[in-house]
């Protein structure tokens, strides 16, 4: 009967142990799948940007004399651009809201350049296509025709 008890509570043991190392298993498949949701939050490079005329688009690839950041909290955005050919200062800080297809930025205050007026705010809306790696936003005039597009990837 002793024995018979001690087999049982093996088994029961070896048993438990199977059970808990195959959940082990399973959680640490499931914590290196990524659930991370695609977020504009970040710290992002411009790699290139584009001027619409018409039917015309003239593409140019970013460089380090002309570096463009641009940060997003949860709800601030603030960016800086560095022009190498001349001493302009480019810089612009802000809330942000997104829609499933507008961007739209708030800046409260920003560099001279910018023409922010003072005591008030700019508001700048454009589309925006987001991966989890990569951003643009595409800036329309009036009548619905694409005019300006920044593309940025992502640093951080």
């Amino acid at each position: 009967m002793k024995t018979h008890a001690l087999l049982l509570l093996g088994l029961f043991i070896i048993s438990f142990s199977c059970n808990k190392e195959n959940k082990n298993s399973t959680a640490t498949v499931e914590n290196k799948i990524d659930h991370k949701k695609t977020s504009i939050v970040g710290t992002w490079e411009r790699t290139s940007f584009s001027n619409y005329s018409g039917d015309e688009v003239h593409s140019f690839q970013s460089s380090v004399e002309n570096k463009h950041i641009k940060i997003f909290t949860n709800s601030k955005v603030i960016w800086c651009r560095n022009n190498a050919a001349d001493s302009t200062e480019w810089f612009g800080f802000g809330n942000y809201k997104l829609t499933d297809t507008l961007l739209t930025e708030t800046l409260e205050f920003g560099s001279k350049s910018m023409q922010v007026p003072k005591d008030s705010v700019s508001v700048y809306e454009f589309t925006f296509k987001l991966t989890d790696d990569t951003f643009s936003q595409i800036q329309f005039d009036s009548e619905g025709h694409p005019i300006f597009s920044e593309n940025y990837v992502r640093v951080e």
